[in-house]
């Protein structure tokens, strides 16, 4: 079993947030995540239960997995200019989570969600009408700075990327990556 993960939103434009949550859910461990605040500061809840992202706890469509490592393991995340978005609630869900840091740079500043409204003609608009906050109840309306800036260029053709690296350095200084793991057998 991992005694860490890294998660790299940092090509994560947006899209559909519930199955990126889903995907990252057991790691984050149940309980909640994060929400959507509206201009009048009403909160709609994000949470993990069983791995399955819920909104208001209502199931998102996603099947149950157990939280890998009790969804306790240090994380962390990697963002960037190109990390928008979905990608941004991706990021916020881990922000304020025991043993999480994120790395790299800033993210592209659209930490929002929005809201379907249905018009006469049978058309759809979709709206942004909320911000994103992480579990501690903090919202964002901007990029959303990392714990540890590391500055490196995606696009660029490199051997290394610092942005792992660094994020590496970090979760092997970790006690439950620093420690024998008795689930892993040497040979």
């Amino acid at each position: 079993m991992a005694c860490g993960w890294a998660i790299d939103p940092r090509r994560n434009r947006g899209g559909n947030m519930w199955p990126m949550l889903a995907v990252v859910g057991p790691i984050l461990g149940d309980g909640d995540v994060g929400a959507f605040v509206d201009a009048a500061g009403k909160k709609t809840g994000w949470s993990v239960e069983q791995g399955s992202p819920r909104v208001d706890g209502a199931p998102m469509g996603w099947g149950a997995s157990s939280p890998i490592g009790k969804g306790s393991a240090p994380v962390a995340v990697l963002t960037g200019a190109s990390t928008g978005s979905s990608g941004e609630a991706v990021t916020v869900a881990f922000r304020g989570r025991p043993d999480t840091r994120s790395f790299g740079a800033a993210t592209s500043g659209v930490p929002t969600g929005n809201a379907p409204h249905h018009l006469s003609d049978g058309a759809l608009l979709n709206l942004t009408e909320f911000e994103d906050a992480d579990r501690t109840g903090r919202a964002y309306d901007g990029p959303i700075p990392p714990d540890q800036v590391v500055v490196h260029h995606l696009g660029r053709a490199r051997k290394s990327d610092p942005v792992l690296d660094a994020a590496t350095e970090w979760l092997s200084g970790q006690p439950a990556c620093a420690e024998p793991n008795p689930d892993v057998t040497e040979p």
